[in-house]
């Protein structure tokens, strides 16, 4: 729009950036990033729409904002379960944690992860973040099962593989819904497979 984006300092403005981004939120969850428009955001907001141009140079601008929040509200769970871990590590109990907060996320957020994960494929910038946090994520908790004694080789090939099966079973058990699939059976299957990559 040709004016300066400005970095929220006062109490006030940070609010006002923040309704901004919630309201993107909601609407990248409820019809989409590519049907959602700054003038919808910033009526679902209460402000003008030259105040959305104040903060952000762009709706896509507001998308990366919403994607850190739903990174943190997705993957943040898993950390702090993964940093309380203590040893001896009980493999069993790990993958039925894991894979309940997995499910739960996903089920939580459902309609913000699929307009996001869509928009992995065609945006440079959303594809970035997301492997960015794989990375981070994968070197985080290979260090943390090396330091509690995990002695598997290739221990950042078992985690990012083992993320890619809680991922993909997550997936499947919320969004896909085949009838010819026991899931309970599926998710038995998953978590003596999650086991069996570290033990």
């Amino acid at each position: 729009m040709g004016q300066e984006v400005r970095k929220p300092q006062q109490e006030r403005s940070i609010e006002k950036k923040n309704k901004i981004v919630q309201a993107g939120y909601e609407l990248f969850s409820e019809v989409g990033y590519h049907s959602t428009n700054t003038a919808q955001i910033a009526k679902r907001a209460g402000v003008s729409t030259g105040i959305v141009y104040g903060y952000f140079k762009d709706k896509h601008d507001i998308l990366l904002d919403v994607l850190e929040i739903h990174l943190n509200n997705s993957f943040s769970p898993i950390l702090a379960l993964i940093d309380g871990l203590s040893s001896p590590v009980n493999y069993y109990t790990l993958a039925k944690e894991v894979l309940d907060i997995a499910i739960d996320l996903h089920h939580k957020n459902a309609k913000i992860h699929e307009a996001l994960h869509s928009l992995s494929h065609s945006d440079g910038d959303v594809n970035a973040r997301f492997i960015e946090l794989e990375d981070n994520l994968t070197l985080q908790i290979s260090a943390k099962l090396a330091a509690l004694g995990a002695d598997a080789p290739n221990m950042s090939e078992r985690v990012h593989f083992a993320m890619d099966i809680v991922q993909s079973f997550s997936h499947e058990y919320i969004f896909d819904k085949h009838p010819y699939i026991d899931y309970g059976a599926m998710r038995t299957i998953v978590e003596n497979t999650l086991v069996a990559l570290f033990i």
